[in-house]
């Protein structure tokens, strides 16, 4: 039969809801059985079964992550890429070991890929205790370091797009250290994400050796992306250069002095702030930040939506909201920044 993701399936409708039931315990049992219909819906579209593995393994990895990462949940982390070649005894690594030792000091839990170089050195920094490694099955070269190689919250994926979603989604910034194909790979996956929206913002620092590695990457941003309008002058305020672990830790820390989080309900962009703005401060905001702005939309400082009712713990923060330009992510970026000077 056609099964269809509405109910109205009729005899499967009832059978999967009796299952539900006799599982118990299930979390919003409405999206456990979409995924139950979809998982049926694979097994009718396909026969072959390299497809329909792929699908299992997603899910059972995205399943376990998810595991893993939710009693952290109200844990702020950091996520540090940077190249697996990096020697104990190069100054990135002792600079990287400082870094992630700086952050866990302040209550931050690091997430890293788990292998050597700069992912161990982040794991080394914070101490196992406040790590987390999302590790790669590869032929060479990736396997778990030492400092989590017994860790509960080591996590070891067969695919790369699984291990990114965890590394983007799990993280409240990122930090990336000079590194190889997979650290560019990584790193410019995190720019479009932020530039297109497809992640919350977060902060993004690009933290460079003494020989300038991203001081180079910048110039042929600058002189050839910018100059032949493959990005805009905006895309800039997605990310910050340093080679200073202060500097590092504190464009982190800054970005979180004001600014909470943002959601959209019903078209209307909600950003939940941890002090209220006053008139005048959202007075400038709008003179300064027109353009983020749909025609005819203002900033307003607002209550919670009914919409926010499944955050619960996030109800009482103060909020603003405006119909945002969908074009403009690389100015909410600073936007946010503004906003936390206030």
């Amino acid at each position: 039969m056609q099964l269809r993701f509405t109910k109205t399936n009729g005899e499967i409708d009832t059978l999967i809801d009796e299952l539900l039931d006799k599982a118990g315990g299930v979390h919003h049992p409405s999206i456990a059985r979409e995924m139950i219909i979809a998982a049926l819906k694979a097994g009718q579209d396909t026969d072959y079964l390299a497809d329909l593995k792929l699908l299992s393994n997603t899910m059972k990895e995205m399943r376990y992550t998810t595991k893993v990462f939710a009693p952290y949940r109200q844990k702020m982390k950091v996520t540090i890429f940077g190249s697996a070649r990096t020697g104990e005894e190069e100054p990135m690594y002792k600079k990287c070991v400082r870094f992630s030792r700086m952050l866990a000091d302040k209550g931050y839990m690091i997430i890293t890929g788990g292998g050597g170089g700069i992912m161990q050195a982040g794991n080394e920094g914070a101490g196992s205790e406040s790590s987390f490694a999302a590790n790669i099955r590869l032929p060479f070269e990736q396997s778990a370091n030492t400092v989590m190689l017994k860790n509960p919250r080591l996590i070891t994926y067969k695919y790369f797009f699984n291990r990114k979603v965890a590394f983007v989604k799990e993280a409240d910034a990122i930090a990336v250290f000079p590194g190889g194909f997979g650290t560019l790979d990584e790193a410019m996956e995190v720019f479009t994400l932020i530039q297109t929206g497809k992640t919350s913002p977060k902060p993004l620092v690009l933290v460079d050796d003494d020989a300038g590695y991203w001081e180079h990457w910048f110039r042929f941003v600058k002189e050839r992306l910018l100059v032949m309008g493959f990005i805009s002058a905006e895309d800039f305020s997605i990310f910050t250069i340093t080679r200073s672990c202060e500097e590092a830790v504190q464009v982190i820390e800054d970005f979180y002095i004001n600014y909470h989080s943002l959601r959209f309900v019903n078209g209307d962009l909600i950003i939940r702030l941890n002090k209220a703005l006053t008139a005048e401060q959202i007075e400038m905001l709008e003179d300064e930040f027109a353009e983020l702005r749909l025609p005819g939309s203002h900033i307003e400082p607002i209550a919670a939506r009914p919409e926010e009712a499944d955050e619960p713990d996030l109800l009482e923060l103060p909020r603003i909201a405006f119909r945002f330009h969908h074009q403009h992510y690389g100015l909410l970026m600073a936007f946010i920044r503004r906003l936390n000077t206030f």
